[in-house]
């Protein structure tokens, strides 16, 4: 992790936060029935442009495999990095919107999950409690704690729900590139893990299901499901370590 070191860092990071919160309410308010995650993309790609920024996650490489869209769009029981498709969302989908970007070398990166339709108490009940996850997770996100103490907020609170914490895939640190350490899981021991100091810059993402929390990648090579198809939430934001305490990027 390379910590933010001059107030021209902070600068750029919190300018991409910005533009990114606001990337984020446009594309959630396309997020409609009938449209497609394709269409969707296609947004998110065009306002990141507009606001002189680059698609974070295009053309993404991991191993041999690189991501070929602007978003991740993860609908039911997919977890994250679903592929942007030409099917229309209808009610009863929730899905789970994914995405970055680049503004003067320094990288933001935000997910929030929607339902479409009315929900069901249940589906209701599992983004709520993972969005709360969150918040209550960036509280802890301040000089002096540890990685372990976030994580074993987000477990604690979701798990006593009766909810599942998905363990391969975790949040991580973020600046100059897109992931950087330290990687920060939704589960833990209090009081463990990395040392959390001012200037550092985490992203945070708890990624929730309705069932097991074990997940399976699909042959696309990214498409990641739970293992039982039970429904999966994500919610996440780019946070920096102050002295005085978190401060969230990318929220509007």
């Amino acid at each position: 992790m390379i910590a933010i070191k001059s107030p021209w860092e902070a600068a750029l990071m919190r300018t991409a936060g910005k533009k990114l919160a606001e990337v984020i309410a446009v594309v959630k308010e396309a997020t409609v029935e009938g449209t497609t995650s394709l269409e969707l993309d296609r947004v998110c790609e065009e306002e990141i442009r507009r606001r002189g920024c680059l698609p974070a996650f295009l053309g993404y490489q991991v191993g041999p495999n690189v991501y070929p869209k602007t978003l991740c769009a993860s609908r039911n029981e997919m977890v994250v990095h679903g592929i942007p498709d030409d099917r229309a969302l209808v009610a009863g989908d929730i899905i789970s919107l994914d995405f970055g970007l680049i503004y003067g070398g320094f990288h933001a990166d935000s997910a929030f999950t929607v339902a479409i339709g009315e929900p069901s108490t249940e589906v209701q009940r599992l983004l709520d409690v993972t969005e709360a996850s969150l918040y209550k997770a960036v509280s802890c996100a301040i000089p002096g704690n540890r990685v372990g103490d976030i994580g074993h907020t987000i477990q604690g609170m979701c798990e006593a729900e009766g909810f599942g914490v998905v363990r391969e895939y975790v949040g991580h640190g973020i600046g100059r590139l897109l992931h950087e350490e330290p990687s920060v899981p939704n589960y833990g021991k209090a009081g463990t893990g990395v040392l959390l100091k001012a200037g550092m810059c985490i992203a945070i993402e708890p990624m929730i299901t309705t069932g097991s929390w074990k997940t399976k990648t699909l042959r696309d090579g990214w498409t990641v499901v739970t293992k039982d198809r039970s429904l999966a939430a994500h919610f996440e934001h780019t946070v920096l370590i102050t002295p005085s305490g978190p401060e969230i990027l990318t929220s509007s």
